[in-house]
């Protein structure tokens, strides 16, 4: 058996590529937007996605697209908690809250989310306490800049290493306030305040991200970067979605957080017979 991720009551086996489906219940991201916001809606989005094969549910509340404001806390908490505290109640799979605000992960936690998706890698004031005494699994992810200005000059040295050095110092943030390794997913941030070149290279050498000794989530489902290369909409690249999907496997990802659950869990299925048997 491969390495487990516990995160509150579950119990994760990374020996399979794992499939954390995206419900956003916000009127503005990029692809889904508005498609969710209604409670009902958004459960029965998620009920429909583990019935596809999703082994996480990760619930946001604000939308991280680049050029996107920030969203009152009070809003925020009106969006995610009805949906959360519902899913988990009734479905047997993590509910990860996608937030970045401690009074909003701490509230998602009371209403039953067990596991954390951080887009500020544990960089905002008691976030890593809040994770800490928690004991959930968090994604700790890199972005350059916020998403209101992320993608108005990405410039990096070497765009992995510079991202391994962010991780280091945040693992050493984290184990400083009582985070344990154990704990800890890392997610290099594709489309967070990287220009198409520095995502493919991310892409291309994925597997150094491994040397770090963590569990490894990306997110690369229906981005610009896919749109570039494709000359594409959002809602025409899931093909390119796919193709990134298999090749972030191969390089040694172990989450997969996507919109198109059934599709995305069949191609992993092949994938992983052929890489992980």
């Amino acid at each position: 058996m491969g390495k487990i991720i516990y995160s509150g009551k579950f119990k994760l086996d990374l020996d399979k590529t794992l499939v954390m489906g995206i419900l956003n219940v916000t009127p503005d991201s990029f692809f889904d937007g508005g498609s969710w916001v209604d409670v009902d809606a958004a459960v029965e989005r998620g009920r429909e996605m583990v019935e596809l094969g999703a082994d996480i549910i990760d619930v946001g509340g604000e939308s991280t697209r680049p050029g996107s404001d920030m969203v009152p806390i009070k809003e925020e908490l009106k969006r995610v908690l009805p949906v959360v505290e519902a899913l988990a109640c009734e479905l047997r799979v993590p509910i990860s809250i996608d937030s970045y605000k401690p009074e909003v992960v701490e509230k998602a936690i009371s209403a039953g989310a067990s596991m954390v998706n951080d887009v500020y890698g544990l960089r905002s004031v008691g976030m890593a306490e809040l994770v800490a005494d928690s004991g959930l699994a968090v994604v700790v992810m890199h972005m350059q800049g916020s998403p209101k200005n992320m993608q108005e000059n990405p410039s990096y040295g070497d765009v992995v290493e510079d991202i391994q050095s962010f991780f280091k110092e945040r693992i050493e943030h984290a184990k400083s306030h009582g985070v344990l390794e154990k704990q800890i997913i890392l997610d290099p941030g594709i489309g967070f305040g990287k220009t198409l070149n520095h995502n493919l290279e991310i892409v291309r050498r994925l597997s150094e991200f491994k040397d770090l000794g963590f569990p490894l989530l990306v997110g690369a489902s229906r981005k610009s970067m896919i749109g570039e290369i494709l000359d594409a909409p959002p809602g025409d690249r899931l093909s390119g979605s796919l193709a990134v999907a298999v090749i972030a496997v191969a390089k040694g990802a172990n989450i997969l957080r996507v919109h198109d659950i059934g599709e995305t869990v069949a191609v992993l299925k092949v994938a992983d017979t052929i890489l992980k048997n």
